[in-house]
């Protein structure tokens, strides 16, 4: 690496070029890459360099690719951000604006190198500062000028009627410039809106006509798009992906958090399906569109399009159907990232059920708009939908079991249309259990009336911490003043810690269902406590909650809200903690506890969550004998397992092995090494009851086994030690085609013999189902 460094500021351009290309191939690599970012700020430095436009063409064309190499997840690109935010967004805005000085027909390489500078703006997709600067550069012209190459050369009048603009854009498309690029205009255009504040005034940066003739194209091919889905054929596979990149363009534009491009978009679509808007509502992302548009949205309602929608919802969710967006437009297909590996790329927002988010949303969008649904009972009574109770099941089984944020919110999001507010999980689910329990509970919260209600400080630490008083607070001293909401006073004796005494403004009945919503993620209620919580949900600051207590639509690219404990396993939670969690001590280990002197490996928990998630601490604790008084709990696993268990417990997360390279490059040993704690935690699982983390663990085993089958032969014999034996069936299936070359050999000579006959068994088997044994 550091012979690659002392090139980078070598004058020979094709010695640049060889070092980019290493760099990226390198980056091919998502561990490398990384690493690459976190050590290389003079890397980043030269590869900024390199993609301006002074460079020979050559060099700027891999410094491109470098760079896309490198921000191709959210993680990397922030990282690449925080280190040359304004630079890197400058040589982009550079590079595509190269454009302009083009006469005639582009030449390909020329184009292709637009491609590559355009792959790069659709970092815009995530939220963060480079959105700022793209702005800044004006990125609202740029992308006109990839639609238009006379644009910019044209005098426009100071005002433009609405008219006008839809005739220019209608002239700008007809001129079919640069179409290859199109999709990406569209897909850049969808990111930027939905990534704009609520205040975002294109005027404040550069003249608002390039914007709104850039709104009045999308609209105008969305509209053209809709009017021909119905006449597609397999020739027009093509100009489908695109006009579904305009469609979805349009549709974060209506939806977007800027009041502005939300308005703008609305208006002139409205205008401009004015002649005969009707007889294109015949595809579902158009439907989410038309949503958005007042005087459709009243049209769709009286149209029974609320029941059309719980019918598809059904239909999608009763025949499996996924359709994920990503897997096939074209333009975002790069066969250069189809060679990378290691890279955790996260599930893109929408995910990979785009039929049913886009079903819920419109369903989301009508529901809003027509009233009480729940009073109107008429839409649940057909054969072709669910009932009420059937659908609100499905809609908190989305929030359980899907991966798609975006689904998962507006799964949630509907949800609150019947009296159902917050985020279902796993998680919530087993520690909803200590709702209103006493045992373990530490704290008080005490109203002006004298009510009090047990809680659990750990639980309201992570998920309600505007509840719990300042850090270092002396005693009895106020938090608040009289219009607040608490003051705190801690007891010197007594069953409780800390009391939290609630101003005479807090609600009982408010109050217990925001600690519905604390211990299991979400509450029921009805309209006129929604009120009370509302005000309650705003003084805690519990924004998610009161986001759909507003019933404000999710924005695009908001992450799911966790119901994650983890940080009570840090600072946060510690004063809380009641338990201590001991691992078997392992010879040479060096081990310190940044709470507490203690040398042995230790975690410092809470017996409430562990008694929620596992029935058998919570016995343990219960039994009376002398394991439930006592301050430590000796765990009969490894520090590693310990860590895996813990941390599974406060996320309902099982943290994953290494992968990719890093595992592939590993020798037996090491390998063995990281994949012993699940065996153990299988182990351990099976006799503590907790039927979930025992599949987990058994999932990522046989993974390992599937990856590196050497493994195989160790595995089998930790498994039996264990007495895991669906795990020794398994490992000895892995075993069975080289049952003869491992016999002949004496590497079976390890093993009991019990194993040895396990493994002769599966290879007969194996040879009677027609497979073959490796000779």
């Amino acid at each position: 690496m550091k012979a690659l460094e002392s090139m980078h500021t070598t004058p020979n351009s094709s010695i640049k070029v060889a070092v980019l290309k290493l760099y990226s191939a390198l980056a091919l690599c998502g561990s490398a890459a990384m690493n690459l970012i976190e050590n290389g700020e003079a890397l980043l430095q030269m590869m900024v360099q390199c993609m301006d436009r002074s460079n020979p063409h050559s060099v700027q064309v891999e410094g491109f690719r470098l760079a896309q190499c490198l921000v191709r997840n959210e993680e990397t690109c922030l990282k690449v951000m925080n280190f040359c935010c304004e630079p890197f967004v400058k040589a982009i805005m550079c590079g595509i604006s190269q454009q302009r000085s083009l006469s005639g027909k582009a030449a390909d390489d020329q184009v292709s190198f637009l491609e590559e500078a355009c792959c790069l703006v659709l970092i815009t997709r995530w939220a963060g500062e480079h959105h700022i600067y793209f702005w800044k550069q004006g990125i609202d012209g740029v992308l006109l000028g990839l639609l238009s190459k006379d644009f910019h050369k044209n005098s426009y009048q100071e005002f433009v009627s609405l008219e006008q603009k839809i005739s220019i854009a209608q002239e700008i498309l007809s001129a079919n410039y640069l179409l290859v690029l199109r999709g990406y205009v569209w897909d850049i255009l969808g990111w930027l809106a939905t990534n704009c504040g609520e205040d975002f005034n294109p005027k404040i940066l550069r003249n608002e006509l390039y914007l709104d003739i850039l709104i009045t194209c999308t609209c105008l091919a969305f509209v053209d798009a809709i009017s021909k889905w119905h006449q597609v054929c397999q020739n027009d596979v093509v100009e489908t992906f695109k006009s579904v990149s305009a469609s979805r363009a349009v549709l974060m534009m209506i939806y977007s958090p800027s009041k502005y491009i939300a308005s703008r978009a609305r208006a002139i679509l409205s205008e401009i399906l004015k002649p005969n808007g009707k007889e294109y509502l015949i595809h579902i992302l158009g439907l989410t569109c038309y949503c958005g548009l007042p005087q459709y949205r009243r049209r769709l309602i009286k149209s029974k399009v609320i029941e059309t929608l719980l019918v598809l919802v059904k239909c999608c969710l009763d025949n499996d159907i996924h359709i994920k967006r990503q897997s096939f437009p074209p333009h975002l297909q790069n066969t250069f990232h189809d060679k990378s590996c290691c890279w955790l790329c996260t599930e893109e927002w929408e995910g990979g059920d785009t039929p049913l988010l886009y079903s819920l949303w419109g369903l989301a969008e009508l529901m809003h708009n027509s009233g009480s649904v729940r009073n109107n009972l008429n839409i649940f009574a057909g054969e072709m939908t669910y009932t009420e109770t059937e659908l609100v099941s499905k809609l908190q089984e989305i929030c359980i079991h899907t991966s798609s944020p975006g689904l998962r919110w507006y799964a949630a999001y509907v949800l609150s249309y019947f009296g159902v507010y917050g985020f279902p999980s796993k998680l919530g689910k087993r520690i909803g259990k200590a709702l209103n329990e006493k045992e373990y509970a530490d704290m008080q919260l005490i109203l002006t009336k004298g009510q009090s209600l047990s809680v659990h400080g750990v639980v309201f630490a992570v998920r309600c911490s505007a509840l719990l008083p300042p850090k270092g607070l002396p005693i009895n001293e106020k938090t608040f003043d009289d219009s607040s909401i608490k003051d705190f006073t801690e007891k010197v004796h007594g069953e409780f810690q800390k009391e939290i005494r609630l101003s005479a403004h807090v609600d009982h009945d408010a109050l217990m269902k925001l600690l519905e919503y604390v211990y299991l993620g979400y509450a029921q209620a009805g309209e006129e406590l929604v009120k009370k919580l509302k005000t309650l949900a705003k003084r805690c600051n519990l924004q998610p909650l009161l986001q759909l207590l507003c019933r404000k639509h999710p924005k695009w690219s908001t992450p799911f809200p966790s119901s994650d404990l983890s940080l009570a396993l840090g600072p946060a939670g510690f004063q809380f903690s009641d338990i201590i969690l001991e691992a078997k001590v392992t010879e040479l280990m060096c081990w310190t506890c940044s709470f507490c002197p203690l040398s042995d490996p230790h975690i410092h928990v809470h017996k409430v969550i562990l008694s929620s998630s596992c029935d058998y601490m919570r016995a343990l604790f219960q039994s009376g004998m002398k394991e439930s008084h006592v301050g430590t709990i000796k765990v009969p696993v490894s520090w590693e397992a310990l860590v895996k268990l813990v941390n599974w417990f406060y996320s309902n997360e099982l943290l994953s092995p290494p992968s990719g390279c890093l595992w592939d490059y590993m020798e037996t040993e090491e390998k063995l090494c990281k994949l012993r704690p699940y065996v153990e935690l299988c182990w351990l699982a099976e006799f503590w009851f907790l039927e979930d983390l025992k599949e987990d663990c058994l999932n990522v085993t046989v993974s390992c086994l599937d990856s590196a089958r050497p493994l195989s032969i160790k595995i089998i014999q930790i498994a039996a030690d264990f007495s895991l034996w669906k795990l020794a069936e398994v490992a000895a299936n892995y075993i069975a085609p080289f049952y003869r070359q491992l016999h002949d050999s004496g590497e079976l000579e390890a093993l009991d013999d019990m194993l040895v006959n396990m493994v002769r068994v599966a290879s007969v088997r194996l040879s009677q189902e027609g497979g073959s044994n490796s000779r």
